[in-house]
């Protein structure tokens, strides 16, 4: 399984996710169209969102690859524009990164 992760990762979701089996692709600048496409968005199952001021990420990646989960995790309150586009908000204060990771590997399974 593929998963595309931009933003900070203080939490190391990416490193549960690899963990989990997941392939990981960190995008650590604005994530661009081009920058998803680069990461290889269109060969996720999975994409990850953890920073709110890049929220417009979300509707990119929605329209390159409609079947695409995407999770923001992120304690930033979520962009009322972006809500209905996303599959899971998840607060990594209230739910740890394992949790997150072991939860998606048994959906995308």
């Amino acid at each position: 399984m593929n998963a595309v992760i931009a933003g900070p990762d203080e939490d190391d979701l990416a490193g549960a996710l690899e963990t989990e089996g997941f392939d990981v692709t960190r995008i650590d600048d604005v994530p661009t169209r081009p920058a998803l496409e680069t990461a290889g968005i269109t060969d996720a199952e999975l994409f990850v969102l953890t920073d709110s001021t890049h929220a417009t990420a979300v509707p990119i990646a929605r329209d390159i690859a409609d079947d695409l989960e995407i999770v923001y995790y992120t304690t930033d309150s979520l962009p009322e524009f972006v809500s209905g586009q996303l599959d899971f908000a998840v607060d990594p204060r209230l739910v740890s990164a394992t949790v997150v990771a072991e939860e998606l590997a048994n959906g995308l399974e």
